[in-house]
């Protein structure tokens, strides 16, 4: 006996129950997939700024030694000279007889 042929409204269609269960497992996986790409970018992120944080920091010390080398002779020699200045002033004047009595 030859095989009925089938009705194709004899099949179950199944697409209905994978098109409700594809949304539900795609919003899962892609929530997933959001939160990995956010947990990763945050802490690509926070190393980078971090590094940056050190190189300025690295760069301003580098800078401001800089001018304390470029600026402190000059500033040594400054001193010195109107040191010597007050001095020499002290010695020239004369003792007020004040002072000693």
């Amino acid at each position: 006996m030859p095989p009925e042929p089938h009705d194709p409204r004899d099949i179950p269609i199944l697409t209905e129950a994978v098109k409700e269960a594809e949304p539900v497992s795609l919003s899962l996986e892609a929530k997933a997939v959001h939160a990995a790409i956010l947990t990763e970018t945050l802490e690509l992120a926070d190393s980078l700024l971090h590094q940056a944080v050190k190189d300025i920091e690295a760069t301003l010390f580098e800078r401001v030694l800089d001018r304390l080398r470029a600026q402190l002779p000059e500033l040594v020699d400054r001193i010195l000279r109107e040191h010597a200045a007050e001095q020499g002033e002290h010695a020239a004047e004369p003792d007020d007889p004040k002072d000693h009595g």
